[in-house]
């Protein structure tokens, strides 16, 4: 899902249907486990997600639209203007601005890491719980893969990590037993002490 937010805008959107519902099954799940931290730790990985992707994104998108807009592939009149990429300042190698794009692209994937990283930490916490109470091993595997990958977007490739660490968590998912099985344990019978024995006095 991190990799949708790519794709504007419908990316964004995609993402965020796919986050929320994700968040309605581990909703479901903590109340059958009786475990609310696994949902609280689920929604504080989920903002944190969409939050760093979402501001990492718009600077990545900015760095590119300003460094477009020096060179002259686009201007005040829209897209049309990028049939410029071909001119001669481009193919002369003279391209203005090449330092400040590298510069935000540098400062956006920082600002994803600083992001991602707590979110996968929270997610981990969330998972790893799952994994236990449903004792599906894979939850754990997906939340583990998560944390490499989110520590590896630094230098990018941890999006491929992210990736496949999603693919992991919809296998987890449909790995989940029937809800039948996932009704809690009954509760043990508590029996009262025996009133105290009140001794009379002759």
């Amino acid at each position: 899902m991190i990799l949708l937010f790519v794709f504007q805008p419908w990316g964004t959107l995609l993402a965020i249907v796919g986050w929320v519902l994700v968040l309605i099954a581990v909703s479901n799940i903590a109340d059958v486990v009786g475990d609310r931290s696994i949902l609280r730790n689920a929604m504080i990985a989920v903002v944190l997600a969409i939050v760093g992707i979402a501001v990492g994104v718009l600077v990545l998108l900015s760095s590119v639209l300003h460094f477009a807009k020096l060179n002259g592939w686009i201007t005040s009149s829209g897209l049309g203007s990028l049939r410029n990429l071909n001119s001669t300042s481009f193919t002369s190698g003279h391209v203005t601005g090449l330092g400040g794009l590298v510069v935000g692209a540098v400062i956006g994937l920082v600002l994803i890491w600083v992001f991602l990283l707590p979110s996968a930490v929270f997610l981990r916490r969330s998972f790893t719980k799952i994994a236990s109470r449903l004792n599906v091993k894979m939850f754990a595997t997906a939340a583990l893969l998560y944390l490499v990958g989110a520590g590896l977007t630094i230098v990018a490739i941890g999006f491929v990590v992210l990736f496949v660490a999603d693919l992991l968590m919809v296998v987890a998912f449909f790995s989940m037993p029937d809800d039948t099985s996932l009704e809690p344990p009954p509760r043990p019978m508590v029996i009262p002490p025996p009133p105290p024995q009140v001794l009379s006095v002759p």
